[in-house]
């Protein structure tokens, strides 16, 4: 197997490549796979060439550097090392060097924007040696543990830091945004020393005047007290949508956490209780009611009307809680009373925003489906997966990478560091 220049011209490489022909297909596919990555190394550190300078002095702000000489360094790329002569430059007084290449070239942690790129995407959805596995498996790529994660904090840290100046835009829809569904939810994570704490999951949903879901932005934050930078991540993504459609109807859709209708309720001109919580709370009350084996029957017609007539039927949230006040003296048992009493509070407190009729008429979202869906998707898929222990920094990145991914932001992220550079 041999790999060689045959011309290099201005915006121009040709490569001469011989491949051996193996005896069974998979021997032969394993030799292309090496050949084409050695080719991939040298059109690398060709390309790498073309963002240095010519040696000449520079300025960087106010300050002049002057260049030490063409020093060599290793880079990584998808397809293995490159090893490149560049220009390394520092003032008259010395003090800390700088390569223009490395910024010209958008290299992150020595790892080409390409390769940075496949990294934390993989890492997104793997563990770290999961990931060090595909890359060698299925790219050829031998890389550390430490490395891999080192190149991905270097990516989320870099997301995070350009939350506020970078902006993205919603995939181009074919039918206009009638309704935006902002929910707000939290599932739990084990953080070391630290035990298990809650981590914050936010969704803001568009959806047609046939109540069809377009696009879902997704919101994350790693545990913390307060709440304050999950809050801003939300309410600055809520701006940029309400930019964007201000003449849609903003809804605000979640579980009863108190804290949930506080933040919910200034950013929507109508607040839901999500239905199906409700419905949690009612087969609570029917395993009061029908507490016996023979009552099973009863009991599931019970609540499947109670259900039904909540969705469909004006007014029954009020008429159900009347229901289940009156059911109070026929229950002696302590525990089957701590549950309708639990269903009774819950409808209580829950009954204004519980006009699941009206809503369903016009085609309104009643369920934080999409957003405790996005609890499993964005934090329990990757942070919750066996014997997982982590830091709040490694999981804010997690959280960055997942989220940028599942709001179609990844290719529009890289995009920007094309266009803008890596610098925080």
């Amino acid at each position: 197997m041999t790999v060689k220049i045959t011309s290099s011209k201005k915006n121009e490489l040709v490569l001469e490549v011989t491949i051996p022909l193996k005896a069974t297909l998979l021997h032969g596919e394993q030799c292309i796979e090496q050949v084409l990555n050695e080719a991939g190394v040298i059109a690398s550190a060709e390309l790498l060439q073309r963002f240095d300078t010519d040696g000449g002095a520079i300025q960087v702000g106010p300050t002049k550097l002057t260049s030490k000489g063409r020093v060599e360094k290793a880079y990584q790329t998808p397809y293995g090392e490159a090893r490149v002569k560049r220009h390394v430059y520092q003032t008259a007084k010395g003090g800390a060097t700088f390569c223009p290449l490395e910024t010209q070239a958008r290299i992150l942690n020595s790892a080409t924007p390409k390769l940075a790129k496949m990294i934390s995407h993989k890492y997104s959805k793997l563990s770290v040696d999961e990931v060090k596995l595909d890359l060698q498996s299925n790219h050829g790529r031998a890389l550390s543990r430490g490395y891999i994660q080192k190149v991905s904090e270097t990516v989320g840290v870099l997301a995070q830091a350009k939350e506020e100046q970078w902006s993205y835009t919603t995939p181009l829809l074919e039918t206009p945004v009638a309704t935006v569904s902002l929910g707000l939810d939290g599932t739990t994570i084990h953080l070391r020393e630290q035990g298990y704490r809650e981590t914050m999951v936010g969704t803001i949903a568009l959806y047609d005047a046939k109540g069809e879901r377009l696009h879902t932005t997704y919101i994350g934050a790693s545990p913390e007290y307060g709440k304050a930078v999950f809050k801003h991540r939300m309410e600055r993504e809520i701006k940029r949508i309400n930019a964007l459609y201000p003449d849609a109807l903003y809804i605000g859709v979640a579980d009863g956490a108190a804290d949930n209708w506080s933040f919910l309720t200034p950013h929507s001109s109508m607040q839901i209780t999500d239905f199906w919580h409700a419905s949690e709370y009612l087969a609570e009350a029917a395993e009061a009611i029908f507490p016996g084996k023979k009552e099973q029957r009863q009991k599931k017609e019970w609540l499947d009307e109670r259900c039904h007539k909540l969705k469909h039927l004006k007014g029954a949230a009020g008429r159900i809680l009347k229901e289940l006040t009156q059911k109070i003296p026929d229950i002696r048992n302590k525990s089957r009373l701590q549950k309708l009493n639990k269903a009774i509070t819950y409808f209580t407190h829950q009954k204004s925003r519980m006009n699941y009729y009206a809503m369903v008429q016009q085609a309104l979202p009643i369920g934080s489906g999409v957003t405790e869906a996005a609890c499993k998707m964005i934090v329990k898929q990757r942070l919750c997966q066996s014997g997982m222990k982590w830091n709040e920094k490694g999981a804010s990145i997690i959280l960055s990478l997942r989220t940028l991914e599942r709001s179609s932001r990844w290719e529009q992220f890289w995009g920007k560091i094309n266009q803008f550079g890596v610098a925080y």
